[in-house]
C-alpha cells in the first residue's frame, strides 16, 4: 500500500466526545498498522464557537489516550499550518482557480433572501436547493452588486448533476442520486471556507489517502466528490464509521452518561481501558478476545472488520473492561495514577507499601479510581461511625466484643492468617460462626457489613486500631 496518510480533524467548539475519540482512534490504529502518518488538523473556521481553550483540552485528551500525532499543532510538519484559521490564503487561491475555470461564480444573495426561497421550496414539497439566481449574472450586474456593497460569496457550479457512486471501505457501494444537491457556497462573504470546500483543499494539500470519519458525514461526501472532480484532484478512499447509540438506541448524547473523554479522565478510568472499549464500538478482532492492549489493537486492526451497524455504548460493559485492565495491571501499573484518588486521611495514615496493598485489595473489581473513596472506607483509621443494619448487627452481639478484643490482643502474630485463626478460635469458644461471628466484628471495625477479607483489613489497620474499635463497640452496647 502507498504511504498511508490519515487525519483527525475536530472542531474546537466543544469537548472531545466518545464518537470523536473513536474516529481519532480508528485513524490512529490504521496509520500505525500500515506504518503511515496520523495528522491532527484543527477545523476552527467557526469563529463564533471555536475556542483555543477547548482546543487545548482536546489536544490533552488525545495525548492522554495515547493517540499521538505525527503532524499537527505543537509538532509541525511539511503540510502545515494545521489550523484552518491559518490557511485562509490557500482556500482563496483554490476558489480563484474555480472562478477562472468557470466552475464557480460570485453570489450576492442575502441570507434572508436565501431563507425565504428555502421555505418556499419546502412548502411546495421540494428539496431545498439553490435556484441559481446569480449563476447567469453578467459582469456589469456583478459590478453593480459590488458597488451597492452587497455581501459576495463564491458558489460552486454543480453543472453535471448525474448520479455519483462511492465505493466505501465499510459501507460498500453508496449511490448519490442525480440532482441531489444544487450549487453550493465554497467561500463565504467573510472570506472563510465552508466545511466541504476546506476539507477537500486540506485533504488534497496534505496528501490524505484515506478519509475515515463518522457516518453523519456521508451526506457531505457528494459535494466533496464534485469538488475533487472540478479541481482535478485525486480522491482519497472513504470509510464511514457507524454511529454510536445509547442503550435506548438513540444517538449517544450527554443524557446517556458521560460521553466526553474528559469526564472519564476526571473519574479516573485508565486511558487504555477507554481505548480498548472504543475499539469494540464497531470493530472486532479476528481471533476474538475482549481485553486487548494497544499493541494488540494495532496488530489486529483493519478497516475491513469495521461493521456498518451502529455500536451501542454500555457503561456497564465499559466498567467491566476497565476493571479487567485495573485487575490485570494491579499496583505495579496503576498505583501512582490512582494514589491521588485515595482520601487524604488514608494516604496520611499508612506507609507507601501498605497503601499499595490497600490498592491491590480495593482494585479487585474497580472500574475507575474515583471509586477508591468508597472502596477504601474499611481502611479508614479510628473508630467508625456505625448506623443502619451495621448498628443492628453490633447491638445484637454486644457480648462478643470485649472478649474478642482480649483474645486478639493476646495474639503473638499480627498477620492475616494468624488473625483469621484467632477469630475462628474465639468464635468456637463463643459459640458463633459464619455471619453471626464475622458480620458483627466487621461492623465494629469498619462500620459496614460487607467488604474485603476481614483478616486482611485487620492486619493492615493494625492491632491497636482494631482493638480500639472492638472496645468502643463493647462500650456502645453496654451504655
Amino acid at each position: 500500500m502507498a504511504d498511508v496518510r490519515v487525519r483527525f480533524a475536530p472542531s474546537p467548539t466543544g469537548h472531545l466526545h466518545l464518537g470523536g475519540a473513536r474516529t481519532a482512534l480508528f485513524n490512529w490504529l490504521f496509520a500505525r498498522r500500515e506504518g503511515g502518518s496520523f495528522i491532527l488538523r484543527i477545523e476552527d473556521t467557526d469563529l463564533e464557537r471555536s475556542e483555543r481553550g477547548l482546543e487545548n483540552e482536546l489536544v490533552e485528551d488525545l495525548a492522554w489516550l495515547g493517540l499521538t500525532w505525527d503532524e499537527g499543532p505543537g509538532r509541525g510538519g511539511p503540510a502545515g499550518p494545521y489550523r484552518q484559521s491559518e490557511r485562509a490564503a490557500l482556500y482563496r487561491a483554490a476558489a480563484e482557480r474555480l472562478l477562472a475555470a468557470g466552475k464557480a461564480y460570485p453570489c450576492f444573495c442575502a441570507d434572508g433572501e436565501l431563507a425565504r426561497k428555502r421555505q418556499e421550496r419546502l412548502a411546495a414539497g421540494l428539496a431545498p436547493r439553490y435556484d441559481g439566481a446569480c449563476r447567469s449574472l453578467g459582469e456589469a450586474e456583478r459590478e453593480r452588486a459590488r458597488a451597492e456593497g452587497r455581501p459576495e460569496s463564491i458558489r460552486f457550479h454543480v453543472g453535471d448533476s448525474r448520479e455519483r457512486r462511492l465505493s466505501d471501505i465499510i459501507r460498500g457501494e453508496v449511490s448519490f442520486p442525480a440532482g441531489m444537491v444544487g450549487d453550493f457556497v465554497v467561500l463565504r462573504s467573510n472570506g472563510l471556507p465552508v466545511y466541504n470546500f476546506a476539507a477537500v483543499v486540506d485533504d488534497a494539500l496534505m496528501g490524505i489517502t484515506h478519509v475515515i470519519r463518522g457516518e453523519e458525514h456521508l451526506s457531505n461526501t457528494l459535494r466533496q466528490l464534485l469538488l475533487y472532480e472540478a479541481m482535478g484532484l485525486p480522491k482519497p478512499l472513504f470509510a464511514h464509521l457507524p454511529l454510536i447509540l445509547g442503550a435506548d438506541r438513540s444517538k449517544l448524547s450527554k443524557r446517556h452518561g458521560a460521553p466526553n473523554v474528559s469526564d472519564f479522565r476526571e473519574r479516573g478510568y485508565p486511558a487504555e481501558a477507554i481505548v480498548n472499549y472504543l475499539a469494540f464500538l464497531g470493530w472486532s478482532p479476528p481471533e476474538g478476545g475482549e481485553i486487548l492492549e494497544i499493541e494488540d489493537l494495532i496488530r489486529e486492526f483493519t478497516l475491513e472488520r469495521v461493521s456498518p451497524s451502529p455500536g451501542v455504548f454500555d457503561e456497564v460493559k465499559l466498567d467491566w473492561v476497565a476493571a479487567s485492565h485495573i485487575r490485570r495491571g494491579g499496583a505495579a501499573r496503576y498505583f501512582e495514577e490512582a494514589l491521588a484518588y485515595v482520601p487524604a486521611e488514608i494516604r496520611d495514615a499508612y506507609p507507601r507499601e501498605r497503601l499499595r496493598e490497600i490498592f491491590d485489595i480495593a482494585a479487585e473489581n474497580l472500574p475507575c479510581f474515583s471509586r477508591l473513596a468508597e472502596e477504601t472506607k474499611p481502611f479508614r483509621p479510628g473508630v467508625p461511625e456505625i448506623a443502619g443494619e451495621a448498628l443492628e448487627a453490633v447491638r445484637g452481639a454486644g457480648e462478643i466484643f470485649a472478649p474478642a478484643a482480649e483474645s486478639l490482643g493476646g495474639a503473638l502474630d499480627w498477620s492475616a492468617p494468624a488473625i483469621a485463626a484467632a477469630v475462628k478460635a474465639f468464635g468456637a469458644r463463643a459459640g458463633r460462626k459464619g455471619k453471626t461471628l464475622y458480620m458483627p466484628l466487621r461492623a465494629a471495625v469498619t462500620g459496614s457489613l460487607h467488604g474485603p477479607d476481614l483478616a486482611r483489613v485487620m492486619e493492615i489497620r493494625g492491632r491497636d486500631d482494631v482493638l480500639s474499635c472492638l472496645r468502643a463497640a463493647a462500650r456502645s452496647v453496654s451504655s
